[in-house]
C-alpha cells in the first residue's frame, strides 16, 4: 500500500472515529468529510483578512490602533451596543409579557404588529426617521411656522433610538418563546401563597425566562455591532462606518486593522454568550408546554398598556410606511429620478441572487446538519459551531476579506456573482443549519433501519426516507436565507458585480444622492415581501401552540 493510500485511510478512520456518537447511530464518514470541507471553506475568508493586515508594518499598525480617532470609534461602538441592547430589553420584555400573560385586548393582533418591525431593515428605518424628524424633515417643516425647533435626530441618541426600535423584536420573540413554554401553574401556585403578580413574576417567572431574554439581547448586540447602514445614515462613527470610509478611500490596510479590532470585540461577545449559555441552559425554559391564556388582569393599566403598544407600532410601522408612501406620491427636486430611475430588473436581480444564495446555503448546510444531528461527537459539535463564525463576523469585514482574496489571488473571481453568493452562504449558513438539524433529529432512525432491511442502499434510504421528512426544514431554512439575503447591505455594496444592481444597492445609491423619492418603491417591496414571511412564521407559531 502506498504512503498516499495510507494517509487517506487514516483520514477516513479519523473521520469515522470522530463522527461516531456514543449515544446515536453515528454518521457516514463520507458525509462527515464533506461537512469538514464545507466548514473549513466557510471560515477560510478570515485568513485573507489577517494576511491583508499583516502587510501593514507593526509600527504603522500600532500607530493606527492607538490614535484618538480609533479609540473614539471603539468607545462609540461599545456604547452603541450597550445602549441599543438596553433599549431593546426595555421594550421587548414588557411587550412579550403583555401579549402572553395579560388580558391585553387584541393580543394576537398586537403580537403580529409588534413583531413586524423586524422585517423593516434598520437602515430603511433610519432613512424614514431622518426624513420625518430630521432638521429638514416633515415634522420640522410642520412646526417651524410655530417657532418650534425639533431636536436633532442624528448622532448617538438617534442611532440608539432607531436601532432599538427596529431590533427589539429579537428580544420580544425570544422572550415570548420562553413565556409560551413556561408552566403558568407555577405562577398561579405562587399567587395562592399570597404573592402578588409582580412578586410572583420576579421570583418565579423571571429566572426561567432569563435565558430567552439573554438570547434575544445577544442577537441585538451582534446586530448593533455589525450594522453599517444605520450609523452611516445617522452620522455616527462606529467600526463599520469608518471601515467602509477607509475602504472607499483606498485605506485598505487601515480598514483591515479596524476589521480585526472589530472581530476582537465580536469574539468577546461570543465568549460572553458561551458563558451565559452554559449557565442558562437552552434559553427556552424547561421544555414544559405552557399556555398563552392570560393569567394576569391589567385592570386600570389596560389603557396605558394599549397606548404603549400603539406608540411602538406607530413609530416602527406607521412612520416608515407613511414616509415611503409620501415619497411615492410626491414630485419635486428631491423626488425626481435624475437619470437613476428605478427599474424592475433591480427587483429581479435581488430575487435571483437571493434564490442562488438560499440554494447554495441549504446544500452547504445539509452535511453539517446531518452530522451534528446524528452524532454527539466533538467533531459534530465543532462543525456546527464553526458555521457561526461567518454569522458573527460583520458583513463588511467578510466583504473586505473576500475583496483581498479576489484581488490578489483569484482575479477571475473578483466582483463576480459566485463570490457574492459565497459571501451570503458564509454569512447565513447557521440559519439553514439550525432548521435542517432540527428536522433531521426528528427522523426516527428505525425508519432508516427498516429501509436498509428492505434492501435500500444508504443513499437510497436517505433519498426515499430522510429527504422527504426533512423537506420542511430545508424549505424553512431556504426561506429564511432568501429573506435575509434580500435585505443584506454591506457585503452586497462591496461585492456586487459591476452593473448588477439590486434593491438594496439602488436604495443606498439614491439615498447618498439625496433622491429619496426613488427609494420609496424598492423600500416598500422589501418591506412587503418580508412582512409576508413574518406573518407565515407567526402563523406557524400559532399552529404549533
Amino acid at each position: 500500500m502506498s504512503r498516499e493510500d495510507t494517509g487517506v485511510r487514516r483520514a477516513v478512520d479519523w473521520l469515522r472515529d470522530a463522527a461516531v456518537s456514543p449515544t446515536r447511530e453515528g454518521s457516514n464518514p463520507l458525509v462527515a468529510g464533506v461537512a469538514v470541507l464545507v466548514a473549513v471553506t466557510v471560515i477560510s475568508p478570515l485568513l485573507w483578512l489577517f494576511l491583508r493586515a499583516a502587510a501593514v508594518g507593526p509600527r504603522e499598525a500600532l500607530s493606527i490602533l492607538v490614535t484618538p480617532s480609533t479609540v473614539d470609534v471603539f468607545v462609540n461602538s461599545v456604547a452603541l451596543v450597550a445602549s441599543v441592547t438596553g433599549l431593546s430589553v426595555a421594550l421587548g420584555v414588557p411587550l412579550a409579557v403583555l401579549t402572553v400573560l395579560s388580558d391585553l385586548p387584541f393580543r394576537r393582533f398586537w403580537t403580529v404588529a409588534l413583531s413586524l418591525p423586524l422585517v423593516v431593515p434598520s437602515y430603511l428605518g433610519a432613512f424614514a426617521f431622518v426624513s420625518a424628524f430630521g432638521p429638514r424633515g416633515e415634522l420640522a417643516e410642520l412646526l417651524s411656522p410655530l417657532g418650534v425647533t425639533v431636536p436633532t435626530v442624528y448622532g448617538f441618541e438617534g442611532a440608539t433610538l432607531v436601532l432599538g426600535l427596529f431590533v427589539y423584536p429579537y428580544v420580544f420573540l425570544t422572550t415570548r418563546a420562553s413565556l409560551l413554554s413556561f408552566d403558568t401553574e407555577q405562577l398561579e401556585a405562587a399567587q395562592t401563597l399570597n404573592h402578588g403578580f409582580r412578586s410572583a413574576f420576579r421570583r418565579v417567572v423571571l429566572p426561567q425566562i432569563a435565558p430567552g431574554m439573554t438570547a434575544g439581547a445577544l442577537l441585538v448586540a451582534f446586530y448593533a455591532l455589525s450594522d453599517f447602514g444605520t450609523p452611516a445614515i445617522m452620522h455616527f462613527d462606529t467600526f463599520t462606518r469608518v471601515i467602509y470610509v477607509q475602504y472607499n478611500n483606498f485605506g485598505r490596510g487601515t480598514a483591515s486593522l479596524l476589521s480585526i479590532q472589530l472581530l476582537a470585540v465580536t469574539a468577546l461577545v461570543l465568549f460572553l454568550e458561551s458563558r451565559l449559555g452554559d449557565a442558562g441552559g437552552d434559553g427556552y425554559g424547561g421544555g414544559v408546554v405552557g399556555t398563552d391564556s392570560p393569567v394576569a388582569s391589567l385592570g386600570w393599566a389596560k389603557v396605558p398598556a394599549l397606548a404603549f403598544c400603539a406608540l411602538v407600532a406607530a413609530l416602527t410601522l406607521v412612520v416608515p410606511v407613511a414616509i415611503f408612501g409620501m415619497w411615492l406620491l410626491r414630485t419635486g427636486p428631491g423626488y425626481a429620478s435624475a437619470g437613476i430611475g428605478f427599474q424592475w430588473d433591480f427587483a429581479i436581480n435581488s430575487v435571483y441572487v437571493s434564490v442562488l444564495a438560499a440554494a447554495g446555503t441549504v446544500l452547504a448546510a445539509l452535511p453539517i446538519a446531518y452530522v451534528s444531528a446524528r452524532s454527539d461527537s466533538r467533531l459534530a459539535r465543532l462543525l456546527e459551531r464553526s458555521t457561526y463564525v461567518g454569522y458573527a463576523v460583520p458583513g463588511i469585514v467578510l466583504a473586505l476579506a473576500l475583496v483581498f482574496l479576489g484581488a490578489n489571488y483569484l482575479p477571475w473571481l473578483y466582483q463576480t456573482l459566485p463570490l457574492l453568493v459565497f459571501a451570503y452562504v458564509v454569512r447565513f449558513l447557521p440559519q439553514a443549519v439550525g432548521s435542517t438539524r432540527s428536522s433531521v433529529m426528528q427522523v426516527d432512525a428505525k425508519l432508516l433501519g427498516a429501509a436498509r432491511t428492505l434492501g435500500e442502499t444508504p443513499r437510497g434510504a436517505f433519498r426515499r426516507v430522510t429527504l422527504p421528512l426533512i423537506a420542511p426544514g430545508l424549505v424553512a431554512g431556504a426561506a429564511l436565507v432568501f429573506l435575509t439575503t434580500m435585505k443584506e447591505l454591506p457585503a452586497t455594496l462591496i461585492l456586487h458585480p459591476t452593473g448588477f444592481t439590486t434593491l438594496v444597492t439602488y436604495i443606498w445609491r439614491v439615498q447618498e444622492a439625496g433622491y429619496y423619492g426613488r427609494a420609496a418603491l424598492p423600500a416598500l417591496v422589501l418591506v412587503a415581501v418580508s412582512a409576508l414571511s413574518m406573518i407565515l412564521l407567526l402563523r406557524q407559531e400559532g399552529d404549533d401552540g
